[in-house]
């Protein structure tokens, strides 16, 4: 007899790692019972933003599209996916033998193409990459983990975007007072920040008459954590209607990537040929 249960998916929680998530996702108190399980709406919204397909297409395994829609809103309206976010970082932080909180971190931003769901209201046209949609403004500690992140139109230039998502990351993240940026963020910036964040902000220029490829220091890493998020297929392009739930997407790519890392699923790694010892 063939087994009735679902096969999981890759994007799909261990054991070992949906315990890591588990005490921070809150238990429904009152009313009727929960007809689907945490752990299959958190698989759900994972999926989603690994395979970048829209909610009214999830496979029918997982609970109804709308009600998974309706925890990721409710879930990112009420804090739950940024504590989940933020104590995931925290253990891994630890796990790699440092503080849970930072002392200095990293500034970019990534400009996206916008689909067609996302408003005029909230999209622009970015000249310098020849794009219309939207930008990511991140700000990562030294190891390439997120501490904050803030959606934009992409027409707002990144020394512009620089001042509001690095007083999210000082409120945040107090201990942060050391940030290297790449010369689009050099200018009155850096007294601004130092002035009024006490954040000293360092410009890592790229030297001069270098034509070819050259990994800068402090610069790759958060450009890797940047390619990180576009492994997930929904971050690709932004197809979100409202900026806090483009946000949220990228917080649940973190979320998906660290539990990974925390709790390693069994089996080959994908960068490894042979079998796993």
């Amino acid at each position: 007899m063939a087994d009735s249960s679902p096969r999981p998916y890759p994007s799909d929680l261990t054991d070992a790692q949906w315990a890591l998530i588990e005490p921070l996702v809150p238990v429904k108190t009152g009313g009727r019972p929960a007809v689907h399980s945490r752990r299959r709406i958190v698989d759900a919204i994972l999926y989603v933003d690994r395979t970048g397909c829209a909610w009214r297409m999830m496979p029918h395994d997982f609970p109804p599209w709308d009600t998974v829609y309706w925890y990721f809103q409710r879930w990112n309206a009420d804090g739950t996916t940024e504590a989940i976010h933020d104590t995931l970082r925290g253990a891994l932080r630890q796990a790699a033998g440092r503080e849970a909180a930072a002392s200095a971190g990293i500034i970019d931003a990534q400009t996206v193409r916008a689909a067609d769901t996302v408003g005029a209201d909230s999209r622009g046209y970015d000249a310098g990459k020849r794009t219309n949609g939207r930008k990511r403004h991140i700000v990562t500690d030294t190891i390439g983990l997120l501490v904050v992140v803030l959606v934009t139109a992409a027409s707002l230039q990144d020394r512009d975007g620089a001042r509001p998502v690095l007083e999210k990351a000082r409120a945040k993240m107090p201990s942060i007072v050391q940030v290297w940026a790449d010369g689009g963020y050099a200018g009155k910036l850096v007294e601004s920040v130092r002035a009024l964040l006490g954040i000293s902000l360092e410009i890592v220029r790229k030297p001069e008459g270098l034509h070819t490829f050259e990994v800068l220091p402090r610069r790759w890493v958060i450009e890797r954590t940047l390619s990180w998020l576009v492994r997930c297929r929904r971050l690709g392009r932004d197809y979100e209607r409202l900026p806090a739930h483009a946000e949220a997407m990228v917080r649940w790519a973190m979320i998906g990537l660290m539990v990974r890392r925390l709790a390693p699923a069994p089996g080959r790694r994908p960068w490894q040929t042979g079998a796993a010892a």
